[in-house]
């Protein structure tokens, strides 16, 4: 529906908090446990939670790991890693090539050290880009468990661009639905320009729902969870520092 100016702001911010609300709801009646136990059966293993998105959907990634509050045992593998620590060129990065490239996705991985133990949660609004679907099913083939986020309104309207012609939905274990509509914009301005994205939104919501259900069942066991504390509060540099040594080499900051 089109909106006039003033009432754009109440019905984006309608269209955030239902959408967040259902996804509380969700969680409240266990509709994340699948994922939360195959997070916290990692980290007892000693393993590592993977996160990977492109695009925006990188800032999944960035919730998930290497931010105060969230889990220590997570390591964000990210595109412009193949530049920084790999042999592609920075023109790489320009563009949306690299995320719809499924080459890269070894080169990644070669990057990344793995460890049977460690699951991938991967985060993508459409879920067909070819890096996106190649490294779930690349994870797949080497033994992980897979948790996957995604738009299944979106995903479910469009064709999977990798060669296996399977969306990241149809690859992993677990899939929790971000409940961003087909093309993410919730609502219509001036002569049909759609705005109002909601996707970053409510894959934020989930990544820190996903936490706290983690941090929760871990204490409930009575087990210390592993969580940054804040750098800028004292004594936090001295808290991470201790428990990231118990990974080293396998949580890189970028």
């Amino acid at each position: 529906m089109n909106q006039s100016s003033p009432n754009a702001h109440a019905v984006f911010a309608e269209e955030v908090s239902g959408r967040l609300s259902q996804l509380a709801e969700v969680a409240r009646s266990g509709g994340l446990d699948e994922a939360i136990d195959l997070l916290v059966a990692s980290i007892r293993a000693g393993g590592v939670i993977q996160a990977f998105g492109t695009g925006h959907s990188e800032a999944f990634a960035m919730e998930i790991a290497g931010r105060a509050g969230g889990l220590i045992p997570a390591h964000r593998i990210a595109l412009r890693n193949v530049v920084l620590r790999g042999t592609r060129v920075v023109d790489d990065l320009m563009g949306a090539g690299l995320e719809r490239d499924g080459s890269v996705v070894p080169e990644l991985l070669d990057l990344t050290n793995l460890d049977p133990a460690d699951v991938f949660i991967i985060a993508s609004n459409s879920g067909v880009n070819s890096s996106i679907v190649g490294m779930a099913l690349a994870a797949k083939e080497r033994g992980h468990r897979l948790i996957a986020v995604t738009s299944l309104a979106h995903t479910n309207a469009v064709d999977p661009k990798h060669p296996s012609g399977k969306r990241l939905s149809e690859v992993a274990d677990v899939v929790i639905d971000n409940l961003a509509p087909y093309g993410d914009a919730t609502l219509t301005v001036g002569d049909g320009v759609g705005v109002g994205a909601v996707s970053s939104i409510t894959a934020a919501y989930i990544a820190q729902a996903l936490t706290i259900g983690v941090v929760t069942k871990l204490i409930d066991d009575g087990e210390v969870p592993p969580v940054y504390i804040s750098a800028n509060v004292p004594g936090g540099d001295e808290h991470n520092d201790a428990l990231t040594a118990r990974y080293e080499g396998r949580i890189q900051s970028i």
